[in-house]
């Protein structure tokens, strides 16, 4: 079950800052922004069989992963845009 976990959240869990502030916020700016880039020269040279290979078991595939990218930051940024 361990190696679920770790294969679930490679990073590890979520874990909130006690303290929030511009620097965290500017990072965190420059991680959304520099990852459609990381990931387009991550799996560029991949195969089509590559790109549909489950990550982990009962998981998604590369591909599907990439997509879900895509589709979670314009829906953030939508309900940001309307936020506003």
């Amino acid at each position: 079950m361990e190696d679920l976990e770790h294969l679930k959240y490679p990073v590890g869990r979520f874990q909130k800052p006690s303290e929030l502030c511009k620097e965290h916020r500017a990072g965190w700016i420059k991680i959304i922004e520099e990852l459609p880039e990381k990931l387009k020269k991550e799996v560029s040279g991949l195969s089509d069989a590559q790109l549909d290979t489950p990550y982990r078991p009962e998981g998604w595939t590369v591909r599907q992963t990439i997509h879900h990218f895509a589709d979670s930051h314009i829906n953030a940024f939508i309900r940001f845009k309307l936020a506003l």
